[in-house]
């Protein structure tokens, strides 16, 4: 009697369980289901015209790609440079949560953040083979995320245009001495090691480049290159186009979002919002590549452009002034310096490897 008293027992405690189980099981069913049900309305301002070629596209891209990936449930407004911010103002507007997202480049915080030039672009630095696969692979996005962390904000590569070209000039540069005195829009680290060289280095938006050049506000430039150059039409203001592009190896765009924001999203969205941004990243410089040689070839074979080479002479001063640069700007704060003994550590290492690699096949292919 007891044991079948006992047995009885055990089995209704058995069956008690497993209903509140059951209950716990529909509760959280039921709580992800109105999660999967909530819809989100985020703006994302830009520092590129409208619809602009590969710059302004690649923020459209990114945010198709949210949309479609999330069936609408993450729908995300693109406003380009002056719409809702001017151009130069994207990091505060995502910082004070005016918009949710930004689409930028990182040299243009530097009086924010004086590490965030290391993540566009290094001079004489990696490539955006090497640039990704640090960010990626190697804890570069982690510094960078713990540059911008006293912003609330959360930084994640979207974009790389490659190997840039030197710029565009009105004037000859044949040795060290023709960069004094030259007034030439550059931001980031190649703008200060331009002035070092004796220029004077303006920091101007995309859209007042062909203007400022063809009123003689400055006399030289860099962008990008040919793609974006060419609709910008830059040619019809400069005579001579430089390469190669010394200062910026790759050029990394930035995603900035709003650290408030994205942790109010579901898990799902905030995997959507990191895959979308990864993805758009490849395809920018997949669209740049094939882009850039179209362009090349109309720059040189329809508008005779007149490509010029740096002199050696003038390469092997701005690398010197370059790695001056680099150092001073990573003993400045000890951010700084993780991050640049990173960079150099990482390209290091993997150089070993590209020199029995790519350099020796790009040479075989001729």
């Amino acid at each position: 009697m007891k044991r079948r008293e006992l047995i009885t027992a055990a089995g209704l405690g058995l069956g008690a369980m497993a209903l509140a189980g059951c209950q716990d099981q529909d509760k959280a069913i039921a709580e992800g289901g109105e999660q999967s049900q909530q819809r989100f309305r985020w703006k994302m301002v830009t520092s590129w015209p409208k619809n602009f070629p590969g710059l302004g596209t690649t923020a459209e891209r990114f945010a198709d790609t949210v949309n479609r990936l999330s069936s609408g449930r993450l729908r995300i407004q693109v406003f380009a440079a002056n719409e809702l911010v001017p151009a130069l103002e994207v990091f505060d507007a995502v910082s004070s949560g005016t918009a949710e997202l930004g689409h930028s480049a990182a040299y243009y915080w530097k009086g924010k953040s004086a590490a965030a030039p290391f993540f566009t672009a290094v001079p004489f630095g990696m490539n955006a083979q090497e640039m990704n696969a640090w960010l990626y692979e190697g804890g570069g996005l982690e510094l960078w995320r713990q540059a911008y962390a006293p912003f609330g904000v959360l930084p994640l590569p979207c974009g790389n245009t490659g190997v840039q070209m030197a710029g565009w000039f009105n004037k000859e540069i044949n040795s060290l001495d023709d960069l004094r005195g030259l007034k030439i829009r550059m931001p980031g680290f190649g703008g200060e090691v331009l002035a070092r060289a004796g220029a004077t280095t303006i920091n101007l938006p995309g859209s007042d480049i062909f203007t400022s050049l063809q009123n003689g506000m400055i006399d030289a430039t860099d962008w990008v290159s040919p793609y974006n150059d060419l609709a910008f039409g830059l040619h019809q203001a400069a005579k001579y186009y430089y390469y190669p592009g010394w200062q910026e190896p790759c050029a990394v765009l930035e995603l900035t979002i709003n650290q408030r924001a994205f942790e109010a999203l579901p898990a799902d969205l905030q995997s959507i919002v990191e895959e979308a941004a990864r993805t758009t990243n490849q395809a920018m410089l997949d669209e740049y590549t094939r882009r850039n040689a179209d362009a090349l070839n109309t720059l040189v074979n329809e508008h005779q452009v007149q490509l010029r080479r740096l002199p050696d002479e003038v390469l092997e001063r701005l690398r010197e002034l370059s790695m001056q640069v680099l150092d001073e700007t990573a003993n400045q704060d000890p951010l700084n310096r993780q991050v640049w003994d990173s960079m150099e550590a990482f390209r290091q290492k993997v150089w070993a490897n590209h020199a029995l690699g790519e350099q020796v096949m790009y040479g075989l292919r001729g």
